[in-house]
Formats: structure tokens, sequence, C-alpha cells
């Protein structure tokens, strides 16, 4: 069997097929964000009769049902949506769904004397030369002749030519419907790696679909076990999340769901102010896939939601039921109030308390797939926020998930299920963050000038959790400096540094000489050798001057120091001491790491 075919079809037929649910159009790809100037020149493109490009769609497999009779494929629309929604807005006069969800009409003008295409505005619907909505001559039991006739006797044309061009115009503008449009017919048997590529190679806009668009196209596309119900726990959710002012607008426009029972379970995050956690729909399925099903690979979920049976390569009813039911337990899981609370409060208390200090989604999703998966076997509340801390702060430090990570979540998902989770966590310490990793790895991971390095984050994380004070204040602490978006500044000034030779961005901006403080310090200390400032910093402690955040007693000083990781040495270091400054703090600071990361066993 082919793995594609390729053939043409008339737009007429495509919508038709639309219409009665031969072809699907997942929600998932539903709101509208083509310009209405977009939709008329397509209809200008069509009526001019250029080509207007391929449309996918993927073909789900036939699969055997309970009495062992054969059900076919539904064929899912996987590129060309936009198109498709606008030629049903312009021809059939179907709203379309904006991305606030908000439903409106795109009315496409006409003028048939000088064949021009508009976006209909009040204007044109008071000039009687414009036909101000085009869909109108495509409805069931038009009438084109008396149309003709009364559009040319409102506009005064008279002769017979001027009726016979205008009949000739409208005839054409009517015959778009006709104009065929390629459609490339994937077969179910590609994997989605087959799939993904095929649709790069032919998409001429570089729009990438993931294996999660695949997924919840097929989610979407459901009739039978709810897909659709998933598919707006999840987009609702996550749409929420983000904008809660549209609450209303999903509550006028899709009145059936919001009586459900699963609309009382995601209206809650509308008063969620926590940013730290802001899962998009690939999240909330790779999530709730991987504690679900104890799996990694989303590919496996398409599959399953399928109906495969990865034994007999068979594709069953009763797998694809049994896996959308999974999947709906696994999503409700994820948007519950309460799991997702408690998460968050893990997360917060590590010491993560904005998302810029954590760059891999992946962590987190994975972290909340191992709460979810430890709470469903019952394991005491303590020992769950034990083990998720330790987990996330590993796969930080370790950079575990980073690239790509489905095998790994396969791998982890699958070990902390079957053995004893406590056990897991140990041996993984025991070979990822041994006596080398501390006194040897990490230090050179902290070898960096990347402001946004893990290892310089895990390191505001142990500030944030001592509660330690910006470098020299005596007030303001660390974890206000970041809320505020204070800034990050130099120990070793940028250009006192540069001005005595180091003027590599990659040496004077090394995390190493990175440190929160207040401006007015920073303004302060401006351009100055470490051992200048430090020295009438010391000054100020003995009561001779002021102006360097208030530490007034050497005891607060050397703790501030200490704190921030700061040798000693600093109060007789110039720049012919940087590089010696930078690995003594280094060895400070994955020390201070380490302490914190035990401080959790």
């Amino acid at each position: 069997m082919s793995q594609y075919q390729v053939n043409n079809t008339s737009i007429q037929d495509l919508l038709s097929w639309i219409r009665c649910g031969e072809v699907a159009i997942p929600e998932i790809q539903r709101p509208f964000v083509w310009d209405a100037t977009k939709v008329r020149d397509l209809i200008d493109s069509l009526y001019a009769g250029f080509p207007v490009g391929y449309i996918i769609i993927w073909k789900n497999p036939d699969i055997k049902l309970k009495d062992g009779s054969i059900s076919l494929g539904k064929k899912i629309l996987i590129d060309g949506q936009q198109r498709i929604t606008a030629l049903q807005a312009a021809i059939v006069g179907s709203p379309v769904v904006t991305s606030n969800y908000k439903k409106k009409r795109i009315k496409i003008a006409f003028n048939p004397m000088t064949e021009c295409f508009e976006v209909s505005n009040p204007a044109i619907e008071k000039n009687n030369a414009w036909i101000s909505d085009i869909s109108e001559l495509y409805q069931v039991g038009f009438d084109s002749f008396n149309f003709v006739i009364n559009y040319c006797k409102s506009n005064n044309l008279n002769a017979d030519n001027e009726r016979s061009k205008i009949n000739s115009i409208i005839t054409k503008l009517q015959q778009i419907q006709n104009n065929n449009i390629g459609v490339i017919e994937l077969s179910h048997q590609l994997d989605i790696t087959q799939v993904t590529e095929i649709f790069i190679r032919i998409n001429s806009k570089g729009v990438v679909l993931s294996q999660s668009d695949f997924a919840m196209s097929k989610i979407s596309a459901d009739e039978n076990f709810g897909g659709n119900d998933i598919r707006k726990i999840i987009d609702y959710f996550c749409h929420l999340m983000q904008k809660p002012e549209d609450l209303g607008i999903i509550q006028e426009n899709d009145s059936d769901f919001v009586k459900s029972e699963y609309f009382s379970k995601i209206k809650w995050i509308v008063k969620e102010n926590e940013d730290i956690f802001m899962p998009d729909y690939t999240d909330v399925l790779r999530v709730a896939f991987t504690f679900k099903f104890l799996r990694g690979r989303i590919s496996d979920l398409v599959s399953l939601l399928s109906g495969r049976d990865f034994a007999t390569r068979e594709y069953q009813e009763s797998i694809a039921e049994e896996s959308f039911n999974n999947l709906k337990e696994g999503v409700l899981e994820f948007v519950n109030q309460t799991n997702f609370q408690r998460y968050l409060m893990i997360v917060k208390s590590i010491g993560i308390i904005s998302p810029a200090l954590i760059r891999s989604q992946n962590v987190l999703n994975f972290g909340y797939a191992l709460y979810l998966l430890l709470k469903n076997k019952n394991t005491d509340s303590a020992i769950i926020e034990k083990i998720v801390r330790r987990w996330i702060l590993l796969c930080i430090l370790t950079g575990r998930y980073s690239g790509s990570p489905e095998s790994m979540f396969d791998y982890d998902i699958k070990r902390f299920y079957n053995s004893d989770p406590i056990s897991i966590l140990e041996r993984t310490e025991a070979g990822e963050l041994s006596d080398a990793f501390w006194n040897n790895i990490l230090i050179t991971k902290l070898e960096t000038s990347v402001a946004s390095s893990p290892m310089f984050h895990v390191f505001l994380m142990t500030q944030i959790r001592n509660k330690d004070k910006g470098f020299l204040s005596e007030e303001i602490d660390v974890q206000s400096l970041i809320e505020q978006r204070g800034d990050i500044h130099h120990i070793f000034p940028k250009k006192y540094l540069q001005k005595n030779g180091i003027n590599e961005r990659g040496r004077y901006n090394q995390i190493a000489n990175y440190v929160y403080t207040q401006s007015e310090i920073n303004i302060k200390i401006k351009d100055q050798a470490p051992k200048e400032y430090m020295n009438k910093v010391k000054e100020q402690c003995e009561g001779k001057n002021n102006g360097y955040g208030g530490i007034d007693s050497m005891k607060e000083l050397q703790k501030n120091l200490n704190d921030n990781c700061i040798p000693e040495e600093i109060f007789n270091m110039d720049y012919s001491n940087y590089d010696e400054f930078l690995n003594k703090r280094r060895i400070m600071m994955a020390e201070k790491i380490k302490k914190f990361y035990n401080s959790f066993k």
C-alpha cells in the first residue's frame, strides 16, 4: 500500500466532506488567526484561477470493533486548516472562532463591474455596485437569473451586453467552488516521524508540527470516547492560565461545556497567580501520558489512541476506548486544583520563585508526573515532597532532560513505578552526584559566562531558601532583588577589568563574578578595584564613612561575604588576582550548592 496519495478535489466536495464528518478539522486548530484581508486574497486567487497549495490529510487506521466488524478510519486535516476555514467563512458563510474564542463572521464583498474583492464594511453594504457577502451566491436555491436582473437594474446597466457580461462574471464567481485543490492523504501506516518529515517538507512556510500536535489532532477528531471533552479540558485550562480575562467569553460561547462536570474542575485556575509553571497543551499531554501510561514517547500515545495493539500490530476499538479513558483520568489529575497547587508548593520550596530560575520545562513536567505517580501509589506526602524536591534539583544539576527527553522519561517513570522510589533516587544520586560531581564536574560547570546557566540558578535558589541578603546589603535579600527584577552586577566591575586589559566578554562575564546587589551599591562601587571598595566597606564597619548598603559591623560583613560565597582574600584583590578569585569562588559556590542539596535529605 502506498504511504500517501495525491489527488485533486473540488472545493465544493472538500467542504462537503467536512460538513458530513468524513474529514475532521481538529478542534485544537480551530482558532482562526488569518486577517480578513487574507481571506479576501484567497478568494481573489481562486477567481483568477491561481493554485492555492496543497492540504494534508492523515487517515486514522481502520479499527476492529467489539463485534468483530471493521470501522473505517476518519480522515484528519493536519495542514490547511486556515485555508479551509477561510473558504467556509467566505463561501459557506460559517462564523470563525478567533484565538480568544470569540465567534465572528468574515464577509467578502465583490464588485462585478470591476471584478474586485474587498472585506465587507458598512460603506460597501450601502453601495449597490457591491455584493456585500458573496456567500449568498452559494446557498442552495440561489436564483442567479433574477439576481443578475436586479443587480443590473439597481446599477442602471440596461444594455443586453452589460447584463450578459454581469451574468458571465457571476457565473465565474460561482464556479470557484468547482476549482480543484490538491489533497495529500497520508496513510495511517506512517509513523509520527515520517508524518512530521512529510509535513515539514511540504509546508513552504516552515511551520513545524510537534508530536503533541498530532496527538491533539487524534484527540480532537474523536467522537466516540470523549476526545473533544479531553481537548477542551486541556485547551481551556492552559488558555485561562494565560488569559483569565477570557473566562466570560468561554462561558458565553461554549455553554454546553460550561454546564458539564469538567468545566467546574478547571475554572479555579483563573484565580491562580503563580507563573512558575505555565503549561501548554504539550506539557499537559506529556505529564498525563507519562504518569498514567508509564511511557514517555508521545508517538506511543498517538498509536494507543488509534487502538494499536503493540503485540499483534492490529487496531482494536477496545484499546482506543481504554486509552481515551486513561488519558482523561490523567488529564483530570493534572488539572486538579489540590494536585497542581501542592506541586507548586514543592517547586517553590526549592527556591524556584520565578520562571526565570528554571530553563527546562521538561524538568517541571517530569517532576509533576513523578508527584502524581507517587500520590497514586499512596506514598506518604512527606516522602513525596522529599523525593520530588531532590529529583527536580538532581535533574537541573545534571541536565537529565535536556535535548530530547522522551527516552529518559520512559526509563525513569517505569523505574519509579516498579521499584521503591527512595532506593531509585538514592541509586541515581550515587551515580550522578558522586564526590567527583561535587568536587570537579560542578566546579567546571560553574566556569561559564552564561547568566542563565542552570548552575547559577541553583546557586540563587540556595540563597533564596537561606534568605541570604544581597551583596553588601543590610536588609534587602536576594529573593526580593530577583522579584523586583534587580540587576546582576559584577564583583570585579566590568569597566575596571576592561581598563586593565581584561576585555574578552567571556572572561569578565563569568558567573563566578556575578552577584545580586542593590543598584545604589553597584553605583557606589562604580569601577573600583575590589580591594578599594571593600576596604571602604571595612571602614564603614568602623564608623568612618557610609554608603555601601548599611552594613556596620565586621561580623555582619563577614556573614554577608560567606552567604554570597566571596573569599576573604577579596580585601586584598585587584585585577591581577581575578583568576584566583574566580577559582576560589567557584569552589565556595559548589560547596554551598552541595550543602543545599543535602539539606533535603
